[in-house]
């Protein structure tokens, strides 16, 4: 898929600077828009300055450099051709290709020649089957979370309600992925589905074709209490295209708005707040949904960040649905995510939290991050979770 001209990316704080992620996207966006082929000599010179250190051996050295590139190209490149993802090639290869010289002249300078050049070819493998593995394999591996809350307003009489979370579809094309979703949502056939936000990619805003897919998504997803849906990131779910891919479809925007559900003699209120990146004016707008929850419904916010925790701890919400961090995307064994694009840092990155009386819940979601970064997931693979309220 083709990324059409844009306008140009807004940035992702509400005083108008852009935090060191969204920057790198925007600057990668760019790099991507070069066809790698273009850079050949680019490729093979760092080939050969990754076999350079090695002196004897300099020429295998340099070979074995210049055929991991060949690997990294062939295994990005095919992704769009196998419809698995659309990301661009260039950005990804040339972070793989600069840490693969990295690693060669750090063996070279502390090994002899022989056994490094053997421990330099195996650490290789092991960087492309993990590259493989995050590009080919984990993105398409949804997975289901369970969850169950007790509301205290409820007793063993009442029936069960089962809700279905979804968030952040990332939409570029319709892949295994998508499928997947769809294949699941009908066996699991919830109650209530809600969508906390980022329909499209970063990279497909503008994308006509894209938008028309998020929407045939869209349209399948369907349960007897309704779908519900909240915005997510204002650079993604652009304020003058989302009212486009919504229109005219069952699915419920709630745009600071609250929606009061009857379920077998109990009533579950839903509060979906508009994402801004301007903390104040949010925080407002849940203030002033909880006004006017009714004491016997069981409170549960749709925002698209973990960022309003705090606030909605202190005001009482109970149950918390978010996304937007993806878990991190990219994880580090026993350290975790690498980013997660929260004002609160690592704090929610993914998974279940309490504070006081609330339950919140970051979902690791379904997509990718857009522009130029990698169309990958390491130790973070995308879900969907069945939150069952009895």
């Amino acid at each position: 898929m083709t990324t059409p001209p844009h306008p140009t990316i807004p940035s992702d704080r509400a005083d108008g600077r852009s935090s060191f992620v969204h920057l790198a996207l925007i600057v990668t966006g760019e790099l991507g828009r070069i066809a790698p082929l273009k850079l050949l000599p680019a490729w093979a010179a760092l080939a050969a300055i990754g076999g350079w250190p090695w002196q004897a051996l300099r020429l295998p050295a340099m070979g074995i450099s210049a055929g991991f590139v060949a690997i990294d190209w062939a295994m990005l490149g095919l992704l769009p051709v196998k419809r698995r993802s659309w990301g661009p090639v260039t950005p990804p290869l040339l972070g793989l290709t600069l840490a693969r010289v990295l690693l060669s002249w750090i063996i070279a300078l502390l090994l002899p020649p022989t056994p490094g050049l053997a421990l330099f070819t195996a650490i290789n493998l092991l960087l492309s089957a993990a590259a493989i593995y995050a590009t080919w394999i984990e993105p398409f591996r949804l997975g289901l979370t369970r969850q169950t809350y007790h509301p205290p307003q409820w007793n063993e009489n009442t029936p069960p309600l089962r809700v279905l979370h979804i968030s952040d579809l990332h939409f570029e094309g319709q892949s295994p992925r998508e499928d997947a979703l769809l294949a699941l949502v009908a066996a699991l056939a919830p109650d209530l589905i809600v969508l906390t936000g980022d329909y499209l990619n970063l990279s497909s805003v503008y994308d006509p074709t894209a938008q028309a897919g998020a929407r045939a998504l869209l349209a399948k997803l369907d349960a007897p209490l309704g779908v519900y849906a909240i915005t997510g990131s204002p650079v993604v779910d652009v304020p003058g295209h989302v009212p486009g891919i919504f229109a005219g479809m069952h699915l419920r925007w709630l745009d600071d708005e609250a929606q009061l559900i009857q379920h077998g003699g109990v009533r579950l209120y839903l509060l979906g707040v508009r994402t801004t990146y301007d903390e104040a004016r949010d925080t407002a707008a849940l203030q002033r949904l909880m006004q006017s929850a009714p004491h016997d419904a069981v409170s549960v916010l749709l925002y698209h960040t973990p960022d309003l925790m705090p606030v909605a701890a202190e005001l009482g919400v109970q149950l918390y649905l978010c996304g937007h961090t993806h878990g991190g995307q990219l994880r580090l064994p026993f350290y975790g995510a690498l980013a997660t694009s929260s004002r609160w840092g690592k704090k929610y990155e993914m998974g279940l939290y309490r504070e006081a009386n609330t339950t919140l819940y970051v979902s690791r979601g379904l997509g990718m991050e857009g522009l130029g970064a990698p169309r990958a997931r390491f130790l973070a693979p995308p879900e969907i979770i069945l939150w069952t309220l009895h």
